[in-house]
């Protein structure tokens, strides 16, 4: 893992951490001898409860349980959709309308094991966004989703026209580059090397009730570098 992961929050009954891209929260069931985020938090702070899932290619905040009591606690919190999930997503083109609501059913795909579609038969999911800052290639994006379905985000967003900019699976776009945006950009001998070559999409805020107080609790995650300066690159060149 070549980024760190920044601690959040800790007390004797949970542990927030800012997750870097590339990096799965559990064994996936390819990859099972990868170290994972839970494997690697263990080193430091012991056993390690998990509470809900993260995209490896994602990322930002995520939560663990420090004891059996707080992971049933928070567990059922997130199994009756009561936590609020805030995400930040950059994603391609202009929105059609600002704000808008996508509340359609998610299955996964028999033809492309893995991955997810819009079907009517499948669970419902429901998908809120917010405009944040609008370029003339790509929009940034307060999305806060209200079901937690496998690929929500991404299936619903490239559902409208506006998958995320940078998705290898929902949007066949593996990298995004500066020439891109640059007016005359002139390429050098070298290969152009991408501005960004993962998901650009960004858990940002979790609110809950913390298990031991039973008050509301909310912490975020700020933005990681490689996102910082692609949102950077965009008011500068493609505004």
């Amino acid at each position: 893992m070549k980024e760190k992961s920044e601690i959040i929050f800790s007390d004797d009954e949970l542990l927030l951490v800012n997750k870097p891209s590339g990096i799965t929260v559990i064994p996936d069931r390819i990859h099972t001898e990868r170290e994972t985020l839970q494997s690697i938090l263990a080193k430091d702070f012991g056993k390690l409860f998990v509470v809900h899932r993260m995209d490896r290619g994602t990322s930002g905040i995520i939560c663990f349980a420090k004891n059996e009591t707080s992971h049933r606690h928070l567990s059922l919190q997130f199994q009756n959709h009561s936590v609020k999930k805030i995400y930040k997503a950059f994603v391609s083109g202009r929105m059609k309308t600002a704000n808008g609501i996508i509340d359609t059913p998610i299955a996964e795909s028999n033809t492309r094991p893995g991955t997810m579609i819009i079907n009517k038969r499948g669970k419902d999911a429901l998908t809120i966004y917010e405009t944040e800052e609008q370029f003339k290639h790509a929009t940034l994006l307060k999305v806060e989703i209200k079901t937690g379905r496998t690929h929500q985000i991404r299936v619903h967003l490239s559902s409208i026209g506006n998958p995320l900019l940078v998705d290898e699976v929902y949007s066949k776009s593996s990298a995004f580059y500066f020439s891109t945006i640059k007016k005359n950009y002139k390429q050098s001998d070298e290969t152009e090397r991408p501005t960004i070559s993962r998901l650009t999409l960004h858990a940002y805020q979790l609110s809950f009730i913390h298990p031991k107080t039973n008050k509301e609790v909310s912490f975020v995650a700020p933005l990681p570098k490689d996102l910082e300066t692609l949102l950077k690159l965009l008011r500068k060149y493609d505004s």
